[in-house]
């Protein structure tokens, strides 16, 4: 064999070298990040998830895709985004912005994994059939936040002595307002005090609602912890200033946005887990194998400007129970 027919044997086996190793190279994985509300507001609880996807090895772009889906508070397109990531064939789907979402994302799939940030009974819910051993392709995290509303109205309770009526804001689209408001109702059996219930399912809705709570002499409102509300809430605060309604949040992120007090698990740290979660799966554990975990973190925020604003004086011995204090 002559010197040029070598050469050119091997360089047609170098070229063919990259090409087979590029081959037996797995595909990057690709997950699925359905939510029921709107990018921005929930900037922050992403990067929480992709945080605790990196510690499990996981860095978006370098070795994990992560396809996006928004329902933009309408709730009626999460079937059809849910079905999206299914045909194409993610690994995994992050169901967030609440039980709405991971209902949709269940009936997508019976197969990809699932995992869920929803709300306090994901068995009943359907989502799972047992928390310490979930047997089915979903788990995550379960965020007790109605049995917490008592407490809230227990907290305005302490700032606001004199209130006689609250109002309670829901959102009539989610399965969950009905028991929100029975929570809320005998709990002001036991207080003495009158509720208002308000009603919002469209960010239309908000103005009426809260004028409404006004116009019947509302003291203070209590705001569910629903996700459309959550993406919603620089305008829901903006309201409660402009109308000087003092108000009780699910969550931190209210307070932060200028809310008066919050109280409430921490979302962030149930993004960061399910982000860990989302690590273990591509590594080849099963969500059956993951328990369901509940809140590790309770946090009262209280936002002393707000206050202040509303010519209102919180009281010592609740600014030193707060895990934070916005000046």
């Amino acid at each position: 064999m002559n010197r040029r027919k070598i050469i050119a044997l091997l360089g047609g086996a170098a070229a063919a070298w990259p090409l087979a190793a590029r081959a037996q190279q797995p595909a990057m994985p690709v997950i699925g990040f359905l939510n029921s509300a709107s990018p921005g507001p929930f900037v922050r609880l992403a990067d929480a998830f992709r945080q605790g996807l990196r510690e499990g090895g996981y860095v978006e772009g370098r070795n994990v895709t992560i396809e996006y889906r928004w329902a933009d508070g309408q709730f009626a397109r999460l079937p059809e985004l849910a079905t999206e990531l299914v045909h194409r064939k993610v690994s995994l789907i992050v169901a967030t912005g609440g039980t709405v979402s991971a209902r949709a994302a269940k009936e997508a799939t019976a197969t990809i994994p699932i995992l869920f940030i929803a709300g306090p009974n994901p068995i009943g819910d359907g989502l799972v059939t047992s928390i310490n051993r979930p047997g089915g392709n979903a788990t995550g995290v379960a965020l007790y936040t109605s049995e917490l509303l008592p407490k809230r109205l227990e907290l305005l309770g302490e700032l606001l002595p004199r209130a006689a009526t609250i109002a309670l804001l829901v959102n009539p689209s989610d399965a969950g307002h009905e028991l929100e408001t029975k929570v809320v109702e005998d709990a002001m059996h036991v207080t003495g005090q009158q509720m208002v219930l308000l009603r919002a399912s469209a960010e239309g809705d908000f103005e009426p609602a809260l004028v409404s709570a006004v116009r019947q002499r509302a003291d203070a409102l209590l705001v569910s912890a629903n996700p459309f509300f959550t993406g919603q809430r620089a305008q829901l605060v903006a309201l409660a200033a402009r109308l000087a309604v003092p108000a009780g949040y699910p969550w931190r992120e209210y307070a932060d946005a200028g809310g008066l007090m919050s109280y409430g698990p921490s979302i962030a740290g149930a993004y960061h887990l399910i982000g860990r979660y989302a690590g273990r799966i591509l590594n080849g554990e099963r969500p059956a194998d993951l328990s369901v975990q509940g809140p590790t973190k309770y946090e009262l925020v209280i936002n002393l400007k707000t206050a202040k604003a509303l010519g209102l004086t919180v009281p010592p011995t609740l600014l030193a129970r707060a895990d934070e204090v916005i000046e």
